[in-house]
């Protein structure tokens, strides 16, 4: 699962062969959530509130840069840092 992002110990990656909706993954600790990238709305597991938040935000920031990146993704091409939550 490469990785893409890691800011305040959460950790932001891609698949190579996800499936849709469009989505990325989070872990943060033992909590990890599959999250949608142009709803937001969580596909698959679970994130502590505050956490989900800093997601959220980070997401709303990063959206274009995700959704190029799941493109990528999809063609199975190198996948593009993205700048941390600050």
């Amino acid at each position: 699962m490469p990785e893409i992002s890691r800011f305040l110990g959460i950790i932001i990656a891609m698949y190579y062969n996800d499936h849709a909706p469009p989505h990325f993954h989070a872990k943060y600790g033992d909590h990890v959530a599959a999250i949608a990238i142009d709803s937001g709305e969580i596909v698959e597991g679970r994130l502590p509130p505050r956490v989900l938040g800093l997601v959220q935000e980070w997401r709303e920031y990063h959206r274009t840069e995700l959704t190029e990146d799941w493109n990528l993704a999809r063609a199975r091409k190198a996948l593009k840092p993205i700048e941390p939550l600050e």
